[in-house]
């Protein structure tokens, strides 16, 4: 951080909770190390914010826990965005998939078929927590599901639901020029369906190996892993001629945690300790625990007005 650097509180709840009071506010005020200014809300009751300038001696994290404090354990996310106020809109948003833009992990979905949810499902949240790597756990986990035959996999994809917010966040970001891209260490046979739903406009996955209409157990050549998701956004970015200060990466596990730090705004979303410590600790992070996928605008600038209803 610099001797002083323009920051922007913002506090964020689930739309329509009504938790961002007035006495809210005032406490997050009084927490605050600068003299606040540009006071507005962006949804009355549950999105607000204000700009300040943080002096160097402080970080954004101890800022941030402060505040924390101060408000007490009403439902609240409270973030800061460092920067000018102009510079917050972003024009790449890079999106996990499993249990960020949908609500479920398809692998467990699938294992549900033939009866090892139970063990996959410990494999996957050992992987999200950080206690294997991604590469192993994913070998793993479909090593486990050879055998089904693809054409049951069409059930468990019309069983998918979305995150809220999610539609309204692909459709914002698009309304107002930026580029979207779902880049999952899940399967392109579900991803591909998925971001097509939605208008991504690029997709990024894993492909399952199916030989004689069944799965063999087997995931092709290049594994798109936690590295690989990073580099992913870095290309786009590049390919787009934009620099990684205007990209948004959002997520909820430990494989997205270098995709996190290489993007402008890096977003763990109701995510695993791990991830949420990693982007708490980034000047470029922030958590969002109780607000929806339309949290990620309101840390833009985004207001209600400006978020395109789905």
């Amino acid at each position: 951080m610099t001797a002083s650097t323009t920051c922007t509180l913002l506090l964020t709840a689930a739309p329509g909770s009504g938790v961002v009071t007035e006495s809210v506010t005032q406490a997050a005020l009084g927490a605050l190390a600068g003299t606040a200014a540009d006071v507005q809300w962006l949804s009355p009751g549950d999105a607000w914010e204000a700009r300040f300038d943080l002096a160097g001696a402080s970080s954004l994290a101890a800022q941030c826990d402060a505040v924390a404090q101060a408000i007490g354990p009403t439902p609240v996310d409270v973030n800061i965005v460092a920067g000018e106020p102009d510079a917050r809109r972003k024009r790449l948003l890079v999106a996990d998939m499993e249990s960020t833009i949908i609500q479920q992990e398809l692998i467990d979905e699938i294992a549900e078929i033939v009866g090892c949810r139970a063990e996959i499902a410990a494999i996957t949240e050992s992987a999200m927590r950080g206690e294997i790597d991604f590469e192993t756990s994913l070998a793993q986990r479909v090593a486990l599901l050879a055998g089904i035959e693809a054409h049951r996999l069409e059930a468990i994809l019309a069983g998918v639901t979305l995150m809220p917010g999610a539609e309204s966040l692909v459709a914002t970001m698009r309304a107002n020029g930026g580029w979207t891209a779902l880049v999952s260490g899940g399967f392109t046979i579900f991803a591909e369906r998925i971001a097509a739903r939605l208008g991504f406009d690029a997709v990024v996955a894993n492909v399952l190996e199916i030989e004689g209409g069944q799965l063999t157990g087997r995931v092709r050549e290049p594994i798109v892993g936690p590295q690989s998701k990073a580099n992913t956004l870095k290309r786009l970015a590049a390919e787009g001629g934009l620099p990684l200060s205007e990209t948004l990466a959002v997520g909820d596990g430990a494989n997205d945690v270098a995709m996190l730090a290489a993007a402008g705004l890096g977003v763990a979303f109701r995510a695993k300790p791990i991830l949420a410590e990693q982007a708490r600790a980034l000047d470029t992070g922030a958590v969002v625990t109780h607000g929806d996928l339309t949290a990620l605008l309101h840390l833009q600038g985004y207001g209600r007005n400006d978020i395109v209803v789905c």
